[in-house]
């Protein structure tokens, strides 16, 4: 008898189990109705990008630079497929007197150092040869063909009463750069301690070119633009010997040349004013 009714216990317990047990969930789909039904997220919206040609106009200056600091005079030409996907070139050029001296390459000159067997390859004498500053490397000019992605938008607020719709980009591509540093020296017939050793020469490096930048709309046919843009490659900036023999090539060989080039990750800024065609941008529905 006794153990009948725990039998029926058990068989009570799990028959009560069974029946609070939760159902299986299942996934329903909302079907909206009325005027919103099939309406896009977003109505009348402006899109600034697609379908329009742009001229962007400005200029740039590099950062972090040791001996020379590089302003170009710079302009950007770019045909947006969609509003999210542009195609593009990034142009610029530096003339001889927006490519300035740093503190360091000043001092490297006005300083009294000695000029002996040691430093001779890497600084001109003090009579009858040039001055430091003429065998720092400079950047003259870059062409850089590109695509640029918009994946972000919204507007800027100013005091809660001025909005200004934005964008925020990425961009990346190819950069050809025209670069002036010391030329090859050291072989027979051309010692580095020669005053013509201290000439540049001009060459083209190719580098990738990467960043992001954000445009202001303050009107439909004009927009304002601020660009970061790195495009790093190995160059011989101040126009030494610091390469070239030993283990790994990492001591002087009393040559100039390309051994001696070192790694920069160059880094520039550029800021313009956009112009863009057809004045009047597309609107959703």
């Amino acid at each position: 008898m006794k153990q009948s009714f725990k039998l029926a216990l058990a068989a009570a317990a799990l028959a009560t189990g069974v029946a609070a047990a939760p159902e299986t969930a299942h996934a329903q789909e909302i079907q909206i109705t009325g005027p919103l039904a099939g309406a896009p997220a977003v109505r009348k919206l402006r899109l600034y990008r697609e379908g329009r040609a742009e001229l962007a106009l400005g200029g740039g200056f590099t950062l972090l630079d040791e001996y020379k600091r590089t302003i170009f005079i710079s302009g950007r030409l770019q045909y947006n497929v969609f509003d999210w996907l542009g195609i593009g070139v990034f142009g610029g050029f530096s003339p001889e007197a927006l490519s300035l001296n740093t503190d360091l390459t000043d001092r490297i000159e006005s300083t009294p150092a000695p000029r002996n067997q040691r430093t001779a390859v890497n600084l001109p004498g003090t009579v009858g040869q040039p001055k430091y500053e003429a065998q720092t490397g400079k950047l003259g000019w870059m062409a850089t063909p590109q695509v640029t992605f918009s994946p972000f938008r919204g507007k800027l607020a100013l005091f809660q009463k001025l909005f200004v719709d934005t964008d925020l980009y990425l961009h990346g591509g190819v950069a050809f750069v025209g670069v002036k540093e010391r030329g090859d020296c050291g072989g027979p017939g051309k010692p580095c301690t020669a005053a013509a050793s201290f000439q540049q020469v001009d060459r083209v490096a190719v580098a990738p070119s990467f960043g992001l930048g954000l445009t202001l709309y303050p009107s439909n046919f004009v927009s304002i633009n601020f660009e970061y843009r790195a495009f790093p490659f190995s160059w011989n900036r101040g126009g030494f010997d610091s390469r070239g023999s030993g283990p790994d090539a990492s001591f002087p060989d009393n040559r100039i040349d390309s051994e001696d080039r070192t790694f920069k990750f160059n880094q520039m800024i550029f800021v313009a004013a956009g112009f863009h065609l057809p004045t009047s941008p597309k609107v959703s529905e």
